[in-house]
């Protein structure tokens, strides 16, 4: 099969396009022929080695936990799905070197949930990774219909579907952004604030008895600004501020659920969540993906093309 590897840690420039041998099937796993994966920071991040201390990568690897593809084989005891299946999946695993940038890859079944029928394979695998997040992030923060809810990074990929998800459930949404995201965000349901100094003026002008929950996507102090308008300092929820906890706050590491990501495939089947793709690019050239991802300027998900 062809994929994207790199035989050592570094930035863009270490991927290749590469033949590599077929993946092995686990009895429980599947084997999906992909047509498309989703490109996070994290990838890069992988790739850097910024993930050293936690996870154990081996070479060549293949960078991607993002899916959308059709089950080609099945293991012997993968008895929830079918040759033929469209599937997503967040396919991460203890270890590092077999991701999703691939013609081909073999997923644990725990990792795996129905494509949604309304989403194009693009959506769908902007899908998981950044879908899972924000919806494991308000329900850690407990949110439920009538809260009123501040997220930042709000026109980002894990910040746009946060925005839905907590809009689809009956919450009042408040999202930072730049001006030029404004109109996308009030698209999408969420009252627009611009981020910087004085923010949290500006979400007091909208809210003036403070709001319910806080989503940081973004780190740079986004925890700090969220408790000084937050009702509760406690519900508030970072992916990006190593220091939340101690703040009183919770840390999110999103983890493969098939429960989540169904429920995330439903909401999109009844027209409530859409994945929006800033850009969608060919798997050969993942090296400028992962340059359009650390550039940090993506409105939705940047895709690769299998």
């Amino acid at each position: 099969m062809k994929a994207i590897t790199t035989n050592s840690y570094g930035g863009p420039e270490v991927l290749t396009y590469s033949e590599q041998p077929d993946p092995k099937v686990g009895p429980d796993s599947v084997l999906i022929r992909v047509r498309a994966a989703g490109v996070n920071p994290v990838d890069w991040k992988v790739v850097a080695g910024y993930l050293d201390g936690m996870m154990h990568a081996h070479f060549p690897l293949i960078p991607g936990w993002d899916v959308a593809g059709v089950v080609e084989a099945v293991g012997a005891d993968a008895t929830e799905y079918a040759v033929g299946d469209e599937v997503i999946g967040y396919v991460r695993k203890d270890e590092v070197q077999h991701g999703t940038y691939a013609e081909l890859v073999a997923a644990p079944v725990r990792t795996l949930a129905r494509k949604p029928d309304t989403l194009g394979w693009q959506q769908s695998a902007g899908l998981p990774l950044a879908g899972l997040t924000a919806y494991q992030s308000l329900k850690r923060a407990r949110t439920k219909a009538g809260d009123l809810v501040l997220v930042h990074a709000a026109a980002g990929g894990v910040g746009s579907l946060a925005v839905q998800i907590a809009v689809a459930e009956g919450a009042r949404v408040i999202g930072t952004a730049s001006e030029r995201n404004h109109d996308f965000l009030r698209s999408l349901g969420a009252e627009p604030v611009t981020y910087g100094d004085g923010l949290a003026d500006r979400v007091r002008a909208l809210a003036p008895e403070g709001v319910d929950v806080a989503l940081d996507f973004v780190g740079g102090g986004a925890v700090d600004v969220s408790q000084e308008v937050l009702k509760d300092r406690s519900r508030v929820v970072s992916i990006a501020d190593g220091e939340v906890r101690a703040k009183g706050g919770h840390m999110v590491w999103v983890r493969p659920d098939t429960a989540d990501l169904t429920a995330l495939a439903i909401l999109a089947d009844a027209g409530k969540l859409t994945v929006p793709v800033d850009a969608a690019l060919p798997l050969e050239e993942a090296a400028e993906a992962f340059r359009l991802s650390m550039a940090g300027r993506a409105r939705g998900k940047i895709v690769l093309e299998v």
